[in-house]
């Protein structure tokens, strides 16, 4: 079984995942090739609560520009992770 550390890359903490919490929904950076259930096991693992549900989202790579340079930002692999009711995680600690 891979580690649980490898599997999760970090949380995403935007304005609109920011307001998924409050549904108890969670969103992390997931290593690209990994499936729902290993994601599942691992925050599980981790941070010790129920995992309803995982959603994972492939991210393109999008370009950006600079001036006249353009390059790109890189592709992601999001999973957003739904707990059970009355569990809550505190990934700003993290």
């Amino acid at each position: 079984m891979k580690n649980p550390y490898d599997i999760i890359v970090r949380p995403l903490i935007t304005e609109k995942t920011t307001k998924l919490t409050e549904e108890g929904k969670y969103t992390f950076e997931v290593m690209p090739g990994v499936n729902k259930i290993e994601v599942k096991k691992a925050i599980e693992e981790i941070f010790k609560v129920d995992v309803v549900s995982v959603n994972i989202v492939n991210v393109r790579k999008k370009e950006r520009r600079v001036g006249r340079y353009s390059g790109y930002r890189p592709a992601v692999r999001k999973a957003i992770v739904t707990l059970h009711e009355g569990q809550t995680l505190d990934v700003f600690e993290v």
